[in-house]
């Protein structure tokens, strides 16, 4: 029952609900201000039960935006490893404020039209690394993030020490990785290594837009296997949605230093896509 669980406050580096004005409902497991977080198990099952609040989406019945399955805030030392969760009503797992983060050996699905079932979100955090996973969902399989034009460019908090690898998976609208498009705090020192995607619209996808703001630094992305993938890499604007209209059409995204080396791409549709931003500086991208 929606009613059951409780509308927080949105998180600051946001301003509003994700998908909805104001507040939001609280995820399913949620912590805030905590030190030494384990959950973990021997590939025990959390269903977070999504298909009522997929449905209020797709009905555009949805009141406010919904919960995570887990979400933990302005926490460290976190490991999440050895277990698998299914169905959750948005995205999976999301740390943000966070430091000192480790997602392992998660097996996590959702339909693969479930909308906005990301699997995991590093948000505004620091020092995480994800590795060894299994996620099939209805986007991205892992997507950095620091927050959302205004807001985020105020709090300033960025993604930054990020270690993404041997993660497989599919999902058929979205991307194996995906940086942005909300990143207004920065994110930068990321690593995405050892991966194989498959099935999916885009294998490694850097997304960013006008009222932005902040930069995207020092990605490294190596050693990906892709097999029917539509477009393999892909550097384009995101889908031009802002949490208000207090947005500045003159904070302008920047890009600097991606490195992207021993890709295959087998089967796929497009060649890799590399679209800027007018105004926008996108400086050394390296491919080898």
């Amino acid at each position: 029952d929606p009613e059951e669980w409780p509308i927080v406050e949105p998180l600051p580096s946001y301003g509003r609900g994700r998908e909805r004005l104001g507040g939001r409902h609280i995820s399913l497991i949620h912590g805030d201000g905590l030190t030494n977080v384990v959950i973990t198990g021997n590939n025990g099952t959390i269903d977070g039960q999504g298909r009522i609040w997929w449905e209020l989406w797709w009905n555009r019945t949805l009141n406010h935006t919904r919960g995570h399955l887990v979400e933990l805030m302005n926490s460290c030392n976190i490991l999440i490893s050895n277990l698998t969760f299914r169905n959750s009503p948005f995205w999976t797992i999301h740390p943000v404020y966070c430091s000192n983060v480790v997602v392992k050996g998660m097996t996590i699905l959702a339909p693969l039209n479930a909308p906005n079932t990301d699997g995991i979100d590093p948000d505004s955090s620091t020092n995480v690394c994800i590795e060894d996973c299994y996620i099939e969902s209805g986007d991205d399989l892992v997507a950095i993030k620091s927050g959302w034009d205004q807001y985020g460019i105020k709090m300033a908090r960025p993604s930054s020490n990020i270690k993404v690898r041997r993660i497989s998976g599919t999902t058929p609208t979205c991307s194996g990785v995906g940086i942005g498009s909300e990143m207004s705090g920065g994110i930068f020192n990321v690593t995405i290594e050892n991966m194989h995607v498959w099935n999916s619209a885009a294998g490694v996808r850097i997304k960013t837009d006008k009222g932005r703001g902040g930069y995207i630094a020092n990605i490294t992305i190596r050693n990906i296997m892709m097999e029917r993938v539509k477009i393999p890499i892909r550097l384009s604007r995101g889908s031009n949605d802002h949490p208000d209209d207090r947005w500045d059409p003159k904070a302008i995204p920047k890009i600097r230093g991606i490195f992207i080396s021993n890709i295959v791409s087998l089967n796929s549709t497009k060649a890799p896509v590399l679209a800027g931003i007018r105004g926008s500086s996108f400086e050394g991208l390296c491919f080898k």
